[in-house]
């Protein structure tokens, strides 16, 4: 199964509505955890964006995960980078 680095840019000007959604965007995450689907997730330090780590199927099951999370109803992120990510050292 591919894994793929998705990492994002919050969007400055949104960061209250982002705020307001972030504990649905949590629940979301945590789900996909459980699920198997969210290898890793979190926020950079500076809180100006974020890196998710995904095991899915392939691009297109990818994209569905992405549309679901309450952050691209949102319109709080934009993709800075999508690419699909072969680790040496597997989280675990």
């Amino acid at each position: 199964m591919p894994t793929y680095a998705v990492l994002l840019r919050f969007k400055e000007d949104l960061a209250a509505r982002r705020l307001e959604i972030r504990p649905r965007h949590r629940e979301y995450l945590a789900s996909l955890r459980d699920a198997g689907t969210l290898v890793a997730s979190g926020p950079w330090a500076d809180d100006t964006g974020a890196l998710l780590i995904y095991d899915v199927a392939d691009d297109g099951e990818l994209r569905k995960v992405l549309d679901a999370d309450p952050y691209t109803a949102g319109d709080v992120y934009e993709i800075a980078e999508l690419r699909e990510w072969r680790p040496i050292f597997p989280f675990g």
